[in-house]
């Protein structure tokens, strides 16, 4: 019997233990590296796999529009990958909306006869599929695949093989003008919040969906409608929010240093410091427009003339309280509280935003850009806005970014 720790798995091999996470049997899925020949549901009816669906790695189920016919009745959906049938309930996704879509179930283990099925938000059971029956070689060889591929990280280049043929001019070029779509869907996407919710409440979304990482973004949103911004004003005990929404949270594969209760901690600490931090933005989008000055030009130059170092400085103080800092402060000026100040203030920040510090992003677009030849010297520093519009060439590409 495996030992099961969240997403990985220890088995006996023919040489001894060995561990496996779901990624591999998630690639199983991708790849159809199974006999197709002999696919049925646990319930016995027979099992046409159109498509697997897009990989997806951020949050939500693994597999977004797979294509599957069941007893030839064609459906569109989600799938989601797991060691075990019982691992459904475990991961909190009976429960969970974001799961609501899933039509197929992808299991490494047949469940036990007469065991509770898996079920979807609203009650229905769930098909399932166990592909221990069907692999075409055990789940020792499946690991060493898997083991080999990361160390020579021949997944990550390979995804970059076009853009190494192009000259790093065009590729500069190409990736603002990538960026820039992605800079205006930010915008939308605020807009739509603030007519929601007004600009305050918005914020206050805002920076904890931010503050939950890829991971608990869902859970962090969950938190800011249960937990308005007055709550957290009057001193909120971060464990008090934690347990609010106990049994959301996705704790496997999360660091330490990125669990939900010390980010929920940071941001008692920055509501405290600054209870009133969203009205602040308009005040801090007039200081940044006061600094005119050119911007066009490479970030090298472009940063001294937006005077974006002391932006951050002032920024880091005036609105966060001291209390975020690092990359996260940069991924959270960059994916919140700039499109917020944009639209709130009616100003067009893209300038800024595209020169301003990289923030979190994957390490393979980190480390792509200064290889394709974007990125280097100090006219061409890293910025927020080449590394979105690599990300943006990936999403076009249909890859996705790696985890």
């Amino acid at each position: 019997m495996p030992i099961v720790r969240a997403s990985v798995a220890e088995f006996q091999g023919l040489y001894g233990p060995f561990t496996m996470s779901e990624r591999v049997l998630q690639k199983i899925w991708l790849r159809g590296d199974f006999d197709l020949g002999r696919v049925r549901l646990a319930d016995g009816r027979a099992l046409e796999i159109v498509t697997p669906g897009e990989w997806n790695l951020l949050g939500g189920p693994d597999f977004r529009d797979a294509r599957v016919r069941v007893d030839g009745l064609e459906t569109r959906g989600d799938v989601e990958v797991h060691f075990h049938s019982t691992d459904w309930a475990a991961h909190g996704h009976e429960g969970n909306p974001a799961f609501a879509r899933v039509i197929l179930h992808v299991v490494l283990f047949p469940a036990d006869p007469g065991s509770r099925p898996a079920r979807r938000f609203d009650g229905t059971a769930l098909p399932e599929l166990a592909l221990l029956p069907l692999l075409h070689r055990d789940l020792e060889e499946y690991a060493a695949d898997d083991a080999l591929e990361t160390i020579t990280a021949r997944d990550e280049w390979r995804r970059f093989a076009e853009l190494a043929t192009r000259p790093a001019v065009e590729l500069r070029r190409l990736f603002r003008e990538l960026a820039a779509e992605r800079w205006h869907q930010k915008l939308r996407h605020v807009r739509l919040r603030i007519e929601k919710l007004g600009l305050r409440d918005a914020a206050h979304h805002t920076a904890l969906e931010i503050l939950g990482y890829r991971h608990n973004r869902a859970p962090m949103l969950a938190v800011a409608a249960r937990c308005p911004l007055e709550e957290w004003s009057r001193g909120l005990v971060p464990d008090e929010a934690f347990r609010r929404v106990a049994g959301l949270w996705q704790l496997h594969g999360v660091r330490p240093a990125n669990h939900p209760r010390i980010r929920l901690r940071q941001y008692a600490a920055w509501a405290t410091a600054r209870p009133n931090w969203p009205e602040r933005l308009e005040p801090f989008v007039d200081r940044l427009l006061k600094r005119g000055g050119a911007r066009s030009g490479p970030t090298g130059v472009a940063r001294p003339k937006l005077d974006l170092a002391n932006l951050r400085t002032r920024l880091t103080a005036d609105l966060a309280g001291g209390a975020v800092g690092g990359s996260r402060l940069d991924t959270l000026a960059c994916d919140g509280l700039l499109p917020l100040a944009a639209v709130a203030a009616r100003s067009d920040l893209f300038d800024t935003w595209f020169n301003w510090y990289m923030g979190d992003v994957p390490a393979a677009v980190r480390t792509a850009l200064p290889k394709l030849g974007v990125t280097g010297g100090r006219d061409h520093p890293q910025c927020h806005g080449f590394g979105q519009g690599l990300l943006g060439w990936l999403l076009r590409q249909g890859a996705g970014a790696s985890r």
